[in-house]
This record gives C-alpha cells, structure tokens and sequence, in this order.
C-alpha cells in the first residue's frame, strides 16, 4: 500500500468548521428562523465537517427584503462607479491573501484536490472579481440621433442609461462552488445589484466564508446575502417576486422549474443548464496529445465539468488502440485502491463528487461513454464526410498555391468552409439524435 503525505488542516479552516454556521442576512450571522441546522460532509470519507443553518422560505424573505433596503435605501445602487470598483478589486486581492485557506475548505467540503482547488478554483475566482471590478467604470448608454416624420424640424434629445436591475437571486451548483458564486456575484454587483446566493446543500462552506471577505472589503449591510438550503429555499428565491432577476446554473429539470416560478412577477432569467460535449479524434491526430486530452476532458473535476468531454468520437481505424488506455487506466484504478489518494493529497486531481456517490461510478466513466466500433458506424460515414470537405479544402489551397489573395481562390476556399461548417452542425445533430448511450 502506497503511503501518502497529506496536508495539514490550517487553524484558520479548522477554526472556522469548529464555529457556527449561520446565514449571512442584512450585514449580519444569524441563525435560521425555524433553528434548525444541516449537515455538510467531506466526501472523501463520509465524516461529518459541520452543522450549518438551514435555510428556508421565511428566511429567504428575510434576505430578500434586505437586499431590497439595501438596494432602495442604502448607498450601493447610487455609489460612484470607481468606488464600486475598487471594492470588488479588495475582494479578489483578499481571496488571492487566503488562497491556500479557501483551497484546503473547498477541497473538504467539494472532494477536489487542494492543489486544484488552490490553483484552479481560487486563483481564477480572484480573478473574476477583478476583471469584474473594472466593468463597473465601463457600464455606459448612448446618445440617439432621432428623426420623426411627423415633426418636421423638430430638435429631440434622447439618450439610453443602464441602470443595475435591483435585487438578484443567485443559486450555484456544487461542482465549483466557489467559482461559480464568483461567476454569478462579480458582475451582478459590478452593474450596482444587490444579491441573495443560494449555494448548493452539499457544498456551502466556501460561500459562507466568502461573507467574511465582503465584509472585509467594506460592502454596506445587505448588499450581499447568502441563505445555505435545499430545493425548498431555491424554489423560494426563484418565486419571490421581489426578486427582479434569477441566475441558475445546474439541470435542466430545475431550470425549468425556475422558469416556471419566475412568471409570477415576469422577473428576468438566466440559466446556464446541463448539456453534451462530443469530442471528435481523426485518424492523424497527434495520438498522445489526444490520448491525453480525451482523458482529461473526461475526468477534469472528477468528470463533473459543464464542457467535460462525455462523449468520443473516434474514427475506426484507430478505435482499438485509441481506448486501450482508458481501459488500461480503469483496470489499475479497480486493482489498486490505494492508489486513489486523499483530497489533501497533492497528487489527487480526479476526486469523487461530493454527493457521495461510490468512487467506483467516476472511475467507470471513461469507458461507458466510448462508442463501440458498430455503435459509431453511423457517426464513423459522417466524420470521413467532413474528412473529405478538409481535404478539398486543402486541394483547393494547393491549387490556388496559398494565396487567398486571388479571387477564384479566395472565392472557392469560403464556400469549401461554409460547407463544412453546414456539414459539421449537421453531423453533431444527428450524433446527439441517433447515438446517446
């Protein structure tokens, strides 16, 4: 058995999984209104890491109407621009001075390594929040040149402003859950917004920390509020209708349910919802390049990626050798466990997802999602269909002798792509239509 040194836990991370976990309303920790707490395990091993506040449609409210104050009657929405900027700016410079406390709580509470976590999920969260920071100077209108017919010689002053919506509900899946909350609350609160974020049950660690750094950095009370819940506290946020704007990012079921409560008061949506990636590998392909990439694309984030590759397309001629090493890959997993090392090791990078599901369902997947060779016959007459658009454009190049200078060659190598991309969308429909597993 392999031995494998882990990090040490730092006293600032276990500091706070020994404090209270309560909702952060209005500038303030408070519990939830019924009492009652949930628990948020570590995925690597099942043990409990903390009992957090369980909130739900009263508590919601309770948020809702201080974004709502904070938004009317508070100093954000009418706050100069370069104020609101340098603000957000000490949010990422503060997560980038806490890297390795956000990356080792992320890494418990999600089952990521702490090395991805650091050096992924936190760094580019920081970096979020700064690239958002200067849009907040950058949020312009434009003046109208206006004609009317029907006042001749008439002088018309008219101009578009853009104004912050008011209050957002912001609900993050658990995948990247601080990256998301990122994704969602940067640019919202650049625009002026208040917000309420809804982090996924399983992971609500990192967003109730992130409450710290907002006060830190100065935002004025219930401009920024974060209601840890289930399915009930979402369904709430999303049918408010003191809520102006709703931002999802997770399954389709859900968004449509979003979409669905949203009517009530006609509030604008977002959703950012499941999908499939296929990936596509030629028989000329730099192989190791490829190898590595599909594998990559799979297992990134152990598989839990909304651009993971999930579905490979291989051409026939080079299918058996092509995924001789995912299975390879497979059968050293399942003979040696202790070769899957702990979160805070640093050299796990493909952890299990933190429902929890068995090690063994993530471990599966390369495989299950591979075509085989009869399966993709179909897909196989459709990619050597596109093989030979390619090859025509690369006749059509040669004769032109690589100068798209001319017109004839210019002229011929335009309609060749136009045909290939028609080509290409066309192959990608009818792989999702006839050959989803």
């Amino acid at each position: 058995m392999t031995a494998v040194a882990e990090h040490t836990i730092s006293s600032a991370v276990q500091g706070f999984l020994n404090g209270p976990k309560k909702l952060y309303i209005g500038g303030e920790f408070v519990d939830a209104a019924s009492g009652q707490t949930f628990a948020t395990y570590n995925p690597a091993d099942g043990q409990k890491l903390a009992d957090v506040a369980h909130g739900q449609a009263e508590d919601i409210d309770r948020a809702v109407r201080a974004a709502r104050t904070a938004f009317e009657d508070g100093p954000w929405s009418r706050m100069k621009a370069n104020e609101r900027e340098r603000m957000i700016w000490r949010v990422g410079d503060i997560l980038s001075a806490r890297a390795e406390e956000f990356g080792q709580l992320e890494a418990l509470d999600n089952g990521k390594s702490v090395a991805i976590a650091t050096a992924v999920d936190v760094a580019w969260a920081a970096d979020v929040f700064r690239y958002y920071a200067g849009w907040a100077t950058k949020i312009e209108g434009s003046t109208v040149n206006v004609s009317m017919p029907f006042s001749p010689g008439g002088e018309f002053h008219a101009y578009t402003l853009r104004e912050a919506i008011g209050v957002c509900g912001l609900i993050v899946p658990w995948n990247f859950p601080l990256l998301m909350s990122s994704w969602k609350l940067a640019p919202a609160l650049a625009a002026g917004n208040t917000v309420i974020l809804k982090p996924a049950e399983q992971t609500p660690l990192t967003a109730l920390l992130l409450a710290e750094v907002f006060e830190e950095a100065g935002f004025p009370p219930g401009v920024v509020n974060i209601v840890p819940g289930f399915g009930d506290a979402g369904a709430a946020l999303s049918g408010h209708d003191d809520v102006d704007k709703v931002a999802f990012t997770g399954s389709t079921e859900v968004g449509k349910k979003i979409v669905d409560a949203a009517k009530g008061n006609l509030k604008k949506v977002t959703l950012e919802l499941g999908g499939k990636s296929p990936n596509i590998v030629f028989a000329d392909a730099d192989f190791d390049s490829a190898v590595e990439g599909s594998l990559n694309a799979w297992l990134f984030n152990h598989g839990q990626c909304c651009v993971a590759g999930t579905r490979l397309y291989v051409e026939d001629t080079i299918f058996e050798k092509f995924t001789e090493p995912s299975r390879t890959q497979r059968a050293r997993s399942r003979s040696d466990p202790a070769s899957i090392p702990p979160p805070s090791s640093d050299r796990w990078s493909r952890r299990s997802s933190s429902t929890r599901s068995p090690v063994t369902s993530v471990r599966e997947s390369p495989t299950a999602h591979v075509h085989s060779p009869a399966v993709t016959a179909g897909a196989i007459r459709l990619l050597r269909r596109a093989d030979c658009l390619r090859r025509r454009q690369a006749r059509i190049l040669h004769r032109s002798g690589g100068d798209l200078r001319t017109r004839r060659g210019s002229a011929a190598v335009q309609r060749g792509r136009r045909t290939h991309h028609c080509r290409k969308r066309f192959h990608l429909r009818t792989c999702r239509r006839h050959l989803d597993p």
